[in-house]
């Protein structure tokens, strides 16, 4: 299956499922605040069963597969490739760190930035799992946009990962049933149609069971969480010469039989 959450020209928000071009309501999000049609059907096993007419998916807004998860975990340098680019020491260890619900923004959505705000804004193209109750419910895409002279700046790297609208995610979730090896499929980003990266999740150093069992260890997982496992060489800090994401560049981030984002950097 592939699960949607989508907002319909009447402003409906509803989550559906995705079949060829279109996409068929399961179940309306109430307006309620953190509202999350898509995490509580997860959470609740379903069933995912249209009940409604389908309408074509260029008609609706794709928005971000879920919208208010518990948490959202993001695992740095866990990909070979990147750690080669970087210079950096393979971590001995799972090295994690958290996005809040406010980064995630919808798979074609402007990424606004604030003027002036960050001169090395970057992208990071990623394979993110999504929990259910019993483990992984599914896959989707994620863009880890960083502005790197803030993360690096302050000792530790909450601001330059959280500005709002950092996490682009979608444009579905792809049920775990889908994909026949998470750890065998190509991930690659394009910046104004250049490929920038192009690799493989086969460079992951630590795969998806390690990383759940790991965080497992220490907090509890619940459906609806996001795990977005890492990014592959490529990115702009790892040029030579470094390349930063500029007003108006389109960033388009793919995993194989996952999705496409595209989005465009907008600074206002």
């Amino acid at each position: 299956m592939r699960i949607a959450r989508y907002r319909t020209p009447d402003g409906r928000v509803f989550a559906g499922l995705v079949d060829g071009d279109v996409v068929a309501p399961v179940a309306e999000e109430s307006t309620a605040y953190m509202a999350d049609a898509v995490r509580d059907l997860i959470a609740s096993g379903g069933p995912f069963t249209p009940n409604g007419p389908a309408l074509p998916l260029a008609g609706v807004e794709l928005l971000s597969p879920v919208a208010h998860p518990e948490k959202i975990i993001c695992i740095g340098l866990n990909y070979a490739d990147h750690i080669r680019e970087t210079g950096l020491d393979t971590p001995s260890s799972v090295l994690a760190f958290v996005k809040t619900a406010h980064t995630l923004t919808g798979p074609h959505a402007d990424v606004v930035v604030p003027e002036g705000s960050t001169g090395q804004l970057d992208w990071e193209a990623e394979l993110a799992v999504v929990i259910g109750p019993d483990g992984v419910f599914g896959y989707t895409v994620a863009d880890d946009v960083s502005a790197r002279d803030a993360q690096f700046a302050d000792g530790q790297w909450f601001r330059g990962k959280n500005f709002d609208g950092f996490c682009p995610l979608g444009p579905w979730i792809v049920t775990a049933d889908e994909i026949a090896d998470p750890h065998d499929l190509a991930i690659s980003a394009r910046v104004n149609g250049e490929v920038v990266q192009d690799s493989r999740t086969s460079e992951m150093i630590f795969q998806i069971p390690q990383i759940i069992a790991y965080l497992s260890a220490y907090l509890t997982l619940n459906p609806g969480d996001v795990i977005a496992t890492g990014t592959p060489h490529g990115v702009g800090m790892g040029r030579t010469p470094q390349l930063w994401l500029t007003d108006g560049d389109v960033v388009e981030c793919e995993v194989e039989g996952v999705g496409l984002l595209r989005n465009t950097v907008r600074f206002k």
